[in-house]
């Protein structure tokens, strides 16, 4: 089985748990609790990436995050907690810019949407129940969303199929 990587922001150790506590309660398994900076497209299992990405990382400034309120992606793909972060856009965009990967995918590029997925449209699970189910659990992320600074950038693997990501390592973000 050939591994997946990506690099990303993990949230506070309380929005992590509150999120993990959510996702068992409903019966979902998922990947840590993170946010994408970096999907898999050209981090391939040879690492020759590597050096680059955490250079780009080491040069880049601590990020800022606010978490909000509950949301699903178009065509029931994965509800998510809604993330505004154009610290996290630009870390990504350096990041392409820097790994040039022979192919995109879909969400990858200026258009991206910083989210914290909560949970994915697998076989079992029903999302627009989860989607109801996480909009009364993180309500209070509507009125007053979590804002934190991630001050490192995680890799993060998979290994292999059926698997979810785990952190790996971390790497110091640059200074402000």
């Amino acid at each position: 089985m050939t591994p997946a990587f990506l690099l990303g922001l993990l949230p506070p150790p309380v929005l992590a748990s509150r999120v993990e506590t959510f996702r068992a309660r409903l019966g979902v398994r998922e990947s840590v609790p993170h946010v994408t900076v970096k999907a898999r497209s050209g981090l391939d299992a040879d690492l020759a990436w590597l050096p680059v990405a955490r250079e780009v990382v080491a040069a880049s400034p601590p990020v800022t995050l606010r978490v909000g309120a509950a949301r699903a992606f178009g065509g029931e793909r994965a509800v998510y907690l809604a993330v505004h972060s154009p610290e996290a856009v630009a870390l990504h965009l350096r990041l392409l810019e820097a790994l040039r990967p022979p192919t995109r995918l879909g969400d990858e590029g200026a258009h991206m949407t910083p989210h914290l997925t909560l949970a994915l449209n697998r076989r079992g699970v029903k999302l627009r129940e989860v989607l109801a189910a996480a909009q009364a659990e993180f309500s209070d992320l509507e009125a007053r969303p979590l804002t934190f600074t991630a001050r490192e950038v995680w890799l993060l693997r998979k290994p292999g199929p059926g698997s979810c990501y785990v952190p790996e390592e971390a790497w110091p973000l640059g200074q402000e």
